[in-house]
Formats: structure tokens, sequence, C-alpha cells
């Protein structure tokens, strides 16, 4: 949902995890009864959830609302990962350049949970911010299902700033320094007991799947479940997203057929990058030792196997900016016109148009339409690796063309961006100490041919696509279920990487180009996205400097 805050300006979604909750419910009953599942056959749940800040009143339980300016309004207790209200909070955290921010990529992102809790405090009636206790949105869900205030290091780790004991010198996980530092030096008040206190002392956190406790009466009651099944420690959706996806088997050699049964081992997934793609698109990497690379969140250790390390590229809008390419050209409601009439969906369609236009021309691929058009699509400001919010776009070879032709060579354009930034974002990974060498995708994107084929030929790496294209993440935290459900008597579980193993398929693969001149190509507007992406911010920072002083009335 889309509302406004005092901040009219800036993006401003919430959500209630009372809606979520209600429809996580309804949609367990649901499956239940349509594949006519015994309950009693149920022995483990894993929750993902976006990685949104979720707010409850810590005396009675219940939501409290992040709705301004008066807080009590309704039960909106969710603030979103793409709200983007809190810039001016990111600025002053990053300003402090503590030790912390280096386990988040330098900077902590506005999309992050610190900067939001900050901006609840600044706007906030003091006496409400003093009952406010904060979870990430799978931590939420967790608490919901068991009672209890168990958190996972995926939540923690990779949005709250927390880093595990033991690194950096860390002995308590949050850091209090720099909580103090910041203006939330209440959150250190009782052993931190509002952001999930202390491992061992007064809190626990767990490793992805890893027994969080056991589903509550109520919870079981809301479910149509019996009580008492394993619940696993929640994580990020995209992480849920590595968890579904990179255990998938495949063989990578040019010469080998698309599917495989290769025998996957737990270092395989050194050199596997997770792209988890949505409405964003998330990069997920594991390495045995912490790899520091700048505008890359983490290294986050132990938040899906524990002793290795995450690091987390993205971009803000993929599946969104597409989206919005579309819906704002002249020619979209006669392009979506055209393609109801030919039963197609609006990106079928476009790709179909594609091929067909570049056969017209004798073109030696799709992307020789495209060879003078230059779009750099940080409209929604960049994550990785320039991670600055307030990146935009900008369109070199407009024409005044506005027909679905030109709708259909924009849209290429915008693929053809969401290949080159996934290429950059790896390139910096790699440059870092990372050894990505293939990409295994998940999320409806997969099913864009086209798409799929220029992020292959682009990045000059295989991309292999599971099973289970649209249920990725979903399948992941299934497997999360799986670890609870084969906790012993002590609370210890199956290795995670053994159950991926078990319970992922072979995969599809998609080979880059063997075309000598499109790779060629590619890689000049390689160059030039990457000039397009350096002028911008030389621009900005000109033109700020020339209006220094001006006074806005």
């Amino acid at each position: 949902m889309l509302v406004r805050s005092k901040d009219w300006h800036l993006r401003t979604l919430e959500q209630s995890t009372n809606d979520i909750w209600g429809c996580i419910c309804k949609s367990v009953r649901n499956a239940l009864k349509e594949q006519s599942v015994d309950p009693s056959t149920i022995t483990g749940i894993g929750f993902d959830a976006t990685c949104s800040l979720a707010v409850f009143s810590h005396d009675t339980d219940e939501p409290i609302s992040v709705t301004g300016p008066n807080f009590d309004q309704n039960d909106h207790n969710i603030i979103l990962w793409l709200d983007h209200r809190p810039i001016k909070e990111a600025e002053r955290v990053n300003a402090t350049k503590h030790n912390s921010l280096l386990y988040v990529g330098g900077k902590m992102s506005v999309e992050m949970e610190i900067p939001k809790v900050l901006w609840l405090k600044n706007n906030m009636p003091p006496e409400l911010f003093a009952r406010c206790k904060f979870y990430d949105l799978a931590d939420a869900l967790t608490h919901l299902a068991t009672g209890n205030e168990n958190r996972s290091f995926c939540s923690a780790v990779c949005k709250q700033g927390y880093v595990p004991v033991g690194v950096d010198g860390s002995v308590k996980g949050w850091q209090e320094d720099f909580l103090k530092e910041i203006g939330l030096g209440c959150l250190t008040e009782d052993n931190f007991r509002r952001m999930g206190g202390v491992d061992g002392v007064n809190g626990k956190f767990l490793s992805a799947g890893e027994l969080v406790g056991y589903l509550s009466e109520k919870a079981a009651d809301e479910m149509g479940l019996p009580s008492g099944i394993a619940v696993g420690s929640g994580v990020i959706d995209a992480y849920a997203g590595w968890v579904g996806t990179v255990g998938v088997k495949a063989n990578l050699g040019e010469e080998l057929p698309e599917t495989g049964n290769a025998e996957n081992d737990p270092s395989q997934a050194f050199s596997r990058l997770a792209a988890v793609a949505g409405t964003s698109t998330c990069h997920l990497a594991m390495s045995p030792e912490p790899v520091f690379t700048n505008g890359v969140w983490g290294p986050y250790r132990d938040v899906l196997l524990p002793g290795f390390w995450m690091a987390e590229g993205g971009q803000s809008a993929t599946g969104e900016l597409l989206k919005h390419i579309l819906e704002t050209h002249p020619a979209f409601r006669q392009m979506q016109t055209a393609a109801n009439e030919s039963k197609m969906n609006v990106y079928d369609y476009l790709n179909q148009l594609l091929l067909d236009n570049a056969r017209e021309e004798n073109a030696p691929s799709v992307s020789w339409l495209g060879k003078h058009v230059f779009f750099y699509g940080d409209l929604f400001g960049n994550r990785s690796p320039i991670a600055d919010p307030n990146m935009r776009g900008s369109v070199i070879g407009l024409s005044n063309d506005t027909s679905v032709d030109d709708l259909a060579l924009y849209y290429y354009a915008t693929m053809e961006f969401i290949a080159l930034q996934t290429r950059h974002i790896i390139q910096t990974m790699n440059e870092a100490g990372h050894s990505i060498s293939s990409i295994f995708m998940s999320g409806s994107q997969c099913q864009n041919e086209v798409l799929m084929k220029l992020i292959a030929s682009t990045c000059g790496m295989p991309v292999v696509i599971p099973r289970y294209v649209n249920a990725a993440v979903v399948h992941g935290a299934a497997m999360l279920g799986a670890k609870a459900a084969s906790a012993d008597k002590d609370g210890k579980t199956e290795d995670l990487w053994t159950i991926m193993d078990r319970m992922s398929k072979p995969g599809r693969q998609v080979m880059p180009t063997t075309d000598k001149t499109e790779k060629r190509l590619l890689e000049v507007k390689y160059k030039v996205f990457l000039a397009q992406c350096q002028n911008q911010q030389d621009y900005r920072r000109e033109v700020d400097e020339a209006v220094k002083g001006w006074k806005i009335e």
C-alpha cells in the first residue's frame, strides 16, 4: 500500500502484519484443503519475508502504527524496505563512518532498518516510541507463530547492523557506541531487549532454519494445523531464494547438455551468484572468508550456513523498472490491446515483436536493433555498487517515434540496462575477491528468454534456471521447515546444504552468445553504461556546487 507521510516528496510504503498473517493462515488452510493434505503430516514450517521493519508494543504485543503524524490511525506497523522516508537519517548514520558499516558495504542503505528506526524516533511522540520493539518482518512472523522472541542472524546481521560475536571484536552483536552516536542509545537499555536482546543472555539468534520454537496453540488454530510443529528461523525472501536456487544440479561446461546430475558440494556455492528477481533483484554470493566490497552489502557471517559469509548486491528495481517503462510509453495501450488480441502477455508479445523486427531488417540479432540507444535506468536510485539513492536515469538516442515498435526498442534497452548493471555488480564483486563464474537465477523474469540470453551474453557466463522458476523463494522456505523438522531432542538440526542437495532438482542453462560481433557490441555498450553512470555523478556534483548558497523560499 502507498501512503503519504509528512515528508511528502519521499516514497512511503507501509504494510500490516495483521493483513500478512491473515493471508498466511488463509493460504495454509487453502493449501491443505486443495491438496488434500492431512495436517498431522506437517512436521516443519519455514518463513521468509521482505526485509521490512515491523513495530510492536513491548507491553501489549500489539502492532504500533508507523503512519504519521499521529501514529494512531491504523494497524500499518510495517515500513517496507522500498520506503525511502529516512534518507536524512541514513546520511546521519553513514556520517559516523563507524567500523560496523564495513559489514554493510561501507554505507548503510536507506532500505535498511536502523535508519527507519531512527526516523520513527525523530517523528513519533517520545512516549509512544518508548513502547516500541522492533523486528525484521521474517522474525515478526516467527514471533507470531511461536510467541517467543528468538531472532535470526539473517535479519539482524543483514539489515539491522548486528555484527556477530567474535567478528572484528564484537562482544554483544549489537554495537552500543554506534547506536548511541546516531541517537538510538535508548535501544541499548536492558541488554538491547527491544531489538531481541543479547545472544545467550536475554536473547537467542539463529542461522537459517535452525529451530526457533514450536507452533503455538493460537497460531495453530488460525492456520488449521496441530500445535507443536517445529518452526525454523526465518530469512529475508532473497536469502530463501538463494537456498532454493544455488543447490540446483547443473553441468556448466559449454559442451554439456542443459541439465545434469552433477554431485553438489558446498564449495560449489562460492562460484554461483544467486540472482533472485522480482520487483527488484538481489544478487547473493557465499564465500569461505569475508570479502569486503564497496557498495555491496556484507560480508555477513552465519546468516545461512554457520561459519560462512554472504555478500548481497542488488538492483532496486528490475521488474518494477520494466513495468514503469512500458506503462509510461505513449504506445502502451495500443501494445496491450495487440498483445491481448494475440493471447500473449505483454512481455512475450514484445519479445516476439523484437524477433520479427530483427528478421525483417535482416539483423544478425535483436541486439542490433538497439545498437544506438543507450539507456541508464537507475530511476529508483542505485543499490549496488554505487550505493547512491539519488542516482536517476538517462537516455541517449531518443526520437519522436511514439509507435509500438519504439516501445519495443525502449523495452529492449531497459533489459539491456538490467544485464549491464548485473555485469557491473558481478565485476565489482570479483575484483574485490569473489570468484563468481555462473548465475543461478529465479523469479518470473526467468521466463523472459530474451532477457536471460542478454544477461548471459553481457556477463559472459551461463545462467542456470531452476525447475521451480516462480517458486524458488517458497521452495527455499520449505527447506527451512525441513531443517527445523529434523531437530533432535537437543535442538540440533540437519545441515542445510544436505537438505538443499536432496530437495533441489536439475536446472536449465542459458549460455552466452558465441557471436564475436555481438560480444564486441555488448562490450561497447558496457563502456557507455559506465560513462553514463560516472557522468551523472559528475554533473550532479558540479550543479550542486554551482547552486551552493542559493536560498529556497
